[in-house]
């Protein structure tokens, strides 16, 4: 039976799949790296032919800040004579801006339609109206220190490694700026309040195991600070993040050095992860590598896809992951899969899980349902254990995966170091539970053989 281990860091790997020797370490606490990205306001005159005024920040691409950006343009008579709203056709025509911050800047009274000042988002474009727009600037959101229980599993003057619970977000966004990763990593590191634009913060839909990309930074120390906060959105040195739903191993920043050196292993994909999950039905074959773009779904702004084929037309990026099976749960309705990423975009495993037609259990976005999972479950057990099944299910409120191993050069020293932590009582249950149903190891021979 697959065994999991304690939380903790090894110098020396082993062999066997999951068998791991560790050593705990901790020292003091330092200051955490703060990331700047100053505000730069941006004139952009959107055109007809372009119809766009930047890239899509939604997946880490890049960080632009629109505050400023200026949109003249009359609408096309292709639009037909149908009914469509201001808003969506200002938000097609500005290609990275959310539309909520076109919705503000409508609201602030920042928009003219045919030179009258139009304030009103559902307000109804017509072909041949000419629409002036000014993007209003980012509203801060601030996250402020919280005595909140970190589960630190290294520290050191240069790097933080937590394992994240679940449901835990990682950062302040609209809604949620309180309770979130950086609220408790703030207070552990004894620092001031720091704020973040919008744009900048996630919603708690959009975590992701998405890398930050290295952008342009300064550090940034405790003195000094605040007289800077109006001329620079802050956030903590965070490299990489996981989803609201995930749990498992994060590593945060806290220099400058650092938090560069994580970001080169990232995007050169050096760094080493480990996930598990357990997915609804058992992946054919039992072992393998998809490479299979992933965009964002055009039908369902909360999710992700996996895009096949030679036409890219939802902007999908390269994704591949490499997963094996470890067990075969409950007579085949459920698997133990055991993911190694070799990119990390936003939602990987779950739009990749469901690619192969083995959505994570719990994961009610990407058809891990729990009507799903007991139509699997039902056919394949006793009568007298259906009642245990139902509430098993009824009890998922989270997809079933866990971010289980962390490998990295540290930034200062140079060393290979590597991290485990076993996944939490909730996925632990869910697992032992299946595997009374029925229990099948996959040998390494039966997966190297396919």
């Amino acid at each position: 039976m697959l065994s999991f281990h304690s939380c903790g860091c090894w110098r020396v790997s082993t062999s066997r799949a999951f068998q791991f020797q560790f050593q705990f370490q901790t020292s003091p606490s330092s200051s955490l790296f703060l990331s700047a990205t100053s505000n730069t306001f941006r004139s952009v005159t959107a055109s007809a032919a372009s119809g766009s005024a930047g890239d899509s920040d939604y997946d880490g691409e890049r960080n632009l800040n629109f505050s400023g950006a200026r949109l003249e343009e009359t609408v096309d008579s292709k639009i037909g004579s149908g009914k469509l709203r201001l808003d969506n056709w200002i938000s097609s025509r500005i290609n990275g801006i959310s539309r909520a911050r076109v919705q503000s800047s409508i609201k602030a009274g920042l928009v003219h339609v045919n030179g009258r000042v139009i304030d009103k988002v559902s307000f109804n474009v017509k072909a041949g109206d000419e629409i002036k727009c000014t993007i209003a600037e980012l509203q801060k959101l601030r996250a402020v220190p919280e005595n909140i229980p970190l589960d630190i599993v290294y520290e050191d003057e240069h790097v933080l490694v937590i394992n994240k619970p679940a449901h835990m977000v990682v950062h302040p966004a609209p809604g949620n700026t309180s309770g979130t990763l950086v609220n408790g990593i703030l207070h552990h590191c004894n620092l001031p309040n720091v704020e973040f634009s919008k744009e900048e913060a996630l919603s708690d839909t959009e975590d992701s195991d998405e890398e930050f990309n290295s952008y342009d930074s300064l550090a940034s120390s405790c003195e000094g600070l605040h007289s800077r906060l109006s001329m620079a959105s802050i956030r903590p040195g965070i490299v990489h993040r996981l989803d609201k739903g995930t749990s498992g191993l994060l590593v945060v920043a806290k220099d400058e050095h650092s938090h560069m050196k994580l970001s080169e292993q990232f995007k050169q994909r050096t760094i080493k992860r480990v996930y598990v999950s357990i997915t609804a039905g058992v992946p054919a074959p039992v072992a393998g590598r998809v490479e299979v773009p992933v965009g964002r779904d055009l039908n369902n702004r909360l999710r992700m896809t996996a895009v096949a084929g030679p036409n890219n037309s939802r902007k999908a990026r390269h994704a591949a992951s490499r997963y094996k099976v470890i067990e075969i749960l409950a007579g085949g309705s459920c698997s133990l899969v055991e993911w190694k990423l070799e990119t990390g975009r936003t939602h990987q495993i779950r739009a990749h899980a469901k690619y192969l037609g083995v959505p994570l259990l719990g994961d009610e976005v990407y058809g891990g349902t729990k009507n799903m999972v007991l139509s699997l479950l039902r056919p394949r057990t006793s009568t007298s254990l259906h009642s245990k099944i139902i509430k098993m299910v009824s009890g998922l409120d989270r997809p079933c995966l866990h971010a289980l191993t962390l490998g990295f050069q540290h930034p200062r020293t140079g060393e290979q170091v590597h991290f485990s932590c076993e996944p939490p009582a909730d996925f632990d249950e869910i697992l032992s539970q299946l595997r009374r149903i029925g229990s099948e190891r996959v040998s390494i021979s039966k997966r190297s053989n396919l």
